[in-house]
């Protein structure tokens, strides 16, 4: 059994003599530190028994130092060094002041381990202080905001800048792009015939490519997903408490109060020892009613505020970035605001990065709704939901191709996200770039089955917007990736390109071509059919007929059993009607395409809480708070304390 430091048991004495917390409060906390293999400090302070400080000048007291609050003291400046704002934040330590010979060092710890590092850092001259974990994080939130937000901002852009989306077009793209249109210009100016001809058979050649790939990703995804999910299981049950490493959790949320009870539900709810959980809530400066509502609750220490202050781009990336260096976990997930993981998430993940080779990056969990049955566009959203996560993305991994990872319950070991310098600010779908990037790093991304749901778009309007970014963020992603294609296919294969294209590129390509594909149809319907038979011969004639009937065929049939695996059949029948799912997609398409012409970076709010199911499950989240509140057997010491 993992026993406590005569350090920590005098210091737990030192706060039940002073009446910080009661004896049963420290008995709990000391039986979890020992079933979970973590210091006192740790487990204690992730309660709401007592305030950080209380616990630091208990700390100062036995090691007979003095406690100082960083924004009440004048600390020097001159000491600090900017280069050393991941060594402040990783070790919680930095220099407050010079003493003639001497320098002053605030610490939330002066136990050997950090004694050390800070005399090798800094020498043996040095005096120690004791603050608080708040204090430290805080003052270098204020002391270093201008340097972590142009960080944030431009670190993979000046690092690896042909893997930034910064810069839309390389000038090998815009020379390729000018001469493809001036060459279908001309060739519609003096062989009309013959370029639509070839217009056609390259349309035709992608739909085809299209419907057989996708069709061929669903069939290995469907293969082998219960033998993977077994051997997962398996790891997860030899895992015990104690095994189980720090886990940070990013949570942006901007404008967003509402969901806010729906969130701290769900991450209380997380089946994970609390006190491993570093969770850091990201709000945009000026963003005071979510600011406010944050501040309102009452959550534990675990619950970190971190504040990004105002820049260009104003992008979900960009403020996962400047959160990053705060991170203490071993590894990293990014949840939305109303996001509602299964409970055991984050322990299969743990189980699956443990049955997986080192080179695995990145675990993707599935996504999908809540609040399905709604109405038309959230039943025809999950269908499209259900196809992708459940099947497709599986199948991507199956082939060993580059996985575009979805939106949200993306699990990072948090040292290779660093190395890639995490995401791009610029891209507005950063995810489904960082998942290329890691392939071309030759970093493997893994599909688990565990889900996380979430609020699907009940309003055309609402999902429009939500839709066309994402489009927009496949049509960078494709442009920055492609930049240099003797590179892409050396460093992901020929599979791994063709994946690219037809994946990532179709999704955006399809929704600008179904409008011209189904206008020729529709002219091809009401007028002679010997107008078309120059610019389609037989063999187009015939492909383009069977991409019509047995290409459209496919995908319906696709849509229809996409909800099986979830036994959601009642949803099977609302695949007949895809066609106007198909409608609303083009649209998104083409403002994406207008968006990425003439605002590539900016970010369309998506507003959440619309849902008449979320009210339910606000409801939901503020009951089982109350009631594991009043059922507690700890709540009358909470009082007492």
């Amino acid at each position: 059994m993992f026993q406590q430091s005569e350090t920590e048991l005098a210091i737990a004495s030192i706060l039940i003599r002073h009446e910080a917390v009661l004896p049963q409060q420290m008995e709990e906390t000391l039986d979890q530190a020992a079933r979970w293999h973590m210091p006192l400090s740790d487990v204690l302070l992730s309660k709401w028994w007592l305030r950080e400080e209380v616990y630091r000048r208990a700390v100062a007291a036995y090691h007979a130092l003095p406690f100082v609050r960083l924004d009440e003291t004048k600390v020097d400046k001159n000491q600090l060094n900017a280069n050393d704002v991941d060594f402040y934040l990783a070790h919680l330590m930095l220099p407050i002041e010079k003493r003639g010979e001497r320098l002053v060092i605030a610490l939330t710890d002066p136990g050997p381990k950090p004694l050390l590092i800070a005399r090798q850092k800094w020498g043996p001259s040095i005096d120690f202080s004791v603050t608080s974990k708040h204090d430290i994080l805080s003052y270098v939130q204020r002391e270093f905001a201008r340097q972590l937000s142009y960080r944030a901002v431009y670190e993979l852009a000046e690092m690896d800048p042909d893997m930034s989306a910064q810069k839309v077009l390389s000038r090998g793209q815009a020379i390729f792009l000018y001469l493809a249109l001036s060459g279908i210009i001309a060739g519609l100016a003096l062989q009309p015939v013959m370029t639509i001809i070839i217009l056609n058979a390259l349309m035709t050649f992608f739909y085809l490519c299209s419907c057989l790939f996708k069709g061929v990703l669903v069939l290995a995804g469907s293969v082998g997903q219960m033998a993977s999910a077994r051997a997962i299981d398996v790891q997860l049950r030899q895992l015990r408490d104690e095994d189980l490493p720090t886990y940070t959790i990013l949570v942006p949320m901007f404008r967003e109060p509402d969901v806010l009870p729906i969130l701290v539900h769900s991450l209380r709810s997380l089946d994970y020892p609390f006190a491993k959980l570093d969770i850091k809530i990201i709000l945009e400066e000026g963003d005071f009613e979510t600011l406010n509502a944050v501040q309102a609750r009452r959550l534990e220490p675990n619950f970190e505020i971190i504040i990004v202050p105002p820049s260009q781009p104003q992008t979900k990336p960009k403020a996962c970035n400047y959160a990053l260096p705060f991170a203490r976990g071993d590894f990293l997930v990014i949840y939305d605001a109303e996001d509602k993981p299964e409970p055991d998430q984050l322990r299969k993940v743990v189980a699956a990065f443990r049955n997986a080779s080192p080179r695995t990056a990145c675990i993707q969990c599935r996504l999908n709704y809540f609040n399905a049955n709604e109405n038309w566009l959230t039943r025809m959203f999950t269908l499209d939901y259900s196809l992708w996560f459940d099947l497709m993305l599986p199948g991507l991994q199956k082939l060993q191709v580059p996985v575009p990872l979805g939106g949200t319950s993306n699990h990072f070991r948090t040292h290779i996200l660093r190395q890639l310098h995490a995401w791009d600010p610029f891209n507005v779908t950063e995810d489904a770039d960082l998942g290329i990037r890691l392939a071309q790093r030759k970093y493997e991304v893994g599909v688990i089955d565990s889900t996380t749901f979430e609020e699907a778009n009940c309003n055309a309007g609402n999902w429009i917007r939500q839709r066309s970014r994402w489009i927009k963020g496949y049509m960078q992603t494709l442009l920055v990736h492609s930049r240099r294609p003797v590179q892409l296919w050396r460093t992901v294969g020929p599979l791994g390109t063709f994946s690219l294209l037809l994946f990532v590129g179709g999704t955006a390509l399809s929704g600008l071509l179904n409008p011209l594909c189904w206008g020729v149809f529709v002219i091809w319907m009401f007028s002679s059919a010997s107008f078309f038979s120059a610019f389609f011969p037989s063999a187009l004639l015939f492909f383009s007929l069977f991409n019509l009937i047995v290409g459209n065929g496919l995908f319906l049939y696709l849509m229809m059993v996409a909800p099986y695996r979830r036994k959601w059949t009642g949803l099977s029948p609302w695949a007949l009607t895809v066609m106007g799912y198909w409608v609303l997609m083009s649209i998104a398409a083409y403002k994406a395409l207008a968006q990425l012409i003439f605002n590539p970076f900016y970010w369309e709010k998506t507003e959440h809480g619309l849902s008449q199911h979320t009210a339910g499950e606000l409801a939901r989240a503020k009951g089982d708070e109350a009631l594991n509140e009043s059922q507690s057997p700890h709540s009358s010491l909470r009082q007492a304390a």
